[in-house]
């Protein structure tokens, strides 16, 4: 058996962490803009016109299967963690339309010359007890030699028809909250410039590490309107696109925004994750007179983020119990308001 120490960095085997090696927003409308479309499917009730978190098929048992797929380059060192972080962020998807999942695939690849077998086994333990949390089995998957470590799930997942959330919905004077606090890119980005300690990343872990499994009590409320996950495009680009989804702008609370310990300290430039620049890039012009503190948190890349939630004030009460109860962040970080002049709009 091989001994659980080496000095290979997983971190330092890629050229991006977690979510934020999401390809640019921009760069990836152009793809999905000049590809070919895909045959009208009438049982697809969301697809990738949509740009929601996962595929929706109409089973026509009053059941919808939920689909997705997401993986990324370690956020992490310690490859246990970063096989639960992987998973977590790809169950989310799921969870963030309102469904529960069912099985997950392995998606794999590492360089099979560089990087000792017993690290990927801990990458897959960590996988298996993600899996086992939900509730789900780790079924299969596949795996190809790559220069640069990759792990991530396809998931498979049940929503009734009538709970099925998406990110399009939401009405003006809906409330909108956020579960988890904003941060992981930047902190993840500083430890592996050498600026902070890895031990100091133990609040981050433990926020990528939860699960979104309140997203299947949530979708039970029939006044929820809308949902989505924060991942890759940070909480800036993934409100954008709510609002966008919804014909509407937003205000957000900036004093209520939850955001991790020690972010402040490294708010500048040159401690962005490449993501949150290319967030910046893709929404920063519907940002209405921020500072640079607030622009850069907003477009920070989050791995395994939050769920946003738009909410009618009648269902605030019950939504605000659910949260609490389940020991996430409760109170609102802004409202759903009239678009403003054509466009998306997001006040602070």
């Amino acid at each position: 058996m091989e001994p659980e120490t080496s000095d290979i960095r997983l971190t330092m085997l890629s050229h991006g962490t977690g979510c934020g090696c999401k390809i640019a927003a921009g760069t990836l409308h152009e793809i999905l803009a000049g590809s070919a479309a895909s045959g009208v499917h009438p049982q697809l009730l969301v697809g990738n016109a949509q740009k929601d978190d996962a595929a929706a098929w109409d089973l026509g048992d009053g059941n919808l299967l939920l689909s997705t797929t997401d993986f990324f380059m370690p956020i992490v060192d310690d490859p246990f963690d970063f096989g639960r972080i992987a998973s977590a962020n790809a169950l989310s998807d799921i969870f963030a339309m309102g469904g529960r999942p069912i099985f997950a695939l392995a998606v794999l690849a590492f360089p099979v010359d560089k990087l000792p077998i017993w690290q990927v086994q801990r990458i897959l333990d960590g996988c298996k007890s993600v899996c086992e949390e939900a509730g789900i089995p780790l079924a299969g998957g596949h795996s190809i030699d790559n220069p640069e470590p990759i792990f991530g799930l396809a998931v498979n997942g049940l929503v009734k028809k009538e709970n099925l959330k998406k990110n399009g919905g939401a009405k003006p004077g809906d409330l909108l909250y956020l579960t988890k606090p904003l941060g992981v890119g930047l902190l993840t980005t500083v430890v592996k410039m050498g600026l902070l300690p890895a031990e100091d990343l133990g609040p981050a872990v433990a926020l990528m590490t939860k699960l979104n499994s309140i997203g299947a009590k949530v979708a039970t409320l029939p006044e929820v309107s809308a949902m989505t996950d924060v991942t890759g495009f940070g909480l800036l680009g993934h409100l954008f696109e709510l609002c966008d989804a919804s014909g509407a702008s937003a205000r957000l609370f900036w004093e209520k925004v939850p955001v991790l310990d020690k972010v402040d300290n490294f708010l500048y430039a040159f401690c962005l994750p490449k993501g949150a620049n290319n967030n910046l890039a893709a929404f920063g012009h519907a940002l209405v007179e921020p500072t640079d503190g607030q622009r850069f948190i907003l477009a920070d890349p989050q791995t395994s983020g939050g769920l946003l939630i738009a909410v009618t004030p009648d269902g605030r009460e019950a939504l605000e119990a659910m949260l609490g109860e389940a020991g996430l962040y409760a109170e609102p970080i802004g409202e759903v308001v009239e678009r403003a002049e054509e466009a998306v709009q997001l006040f602070l």
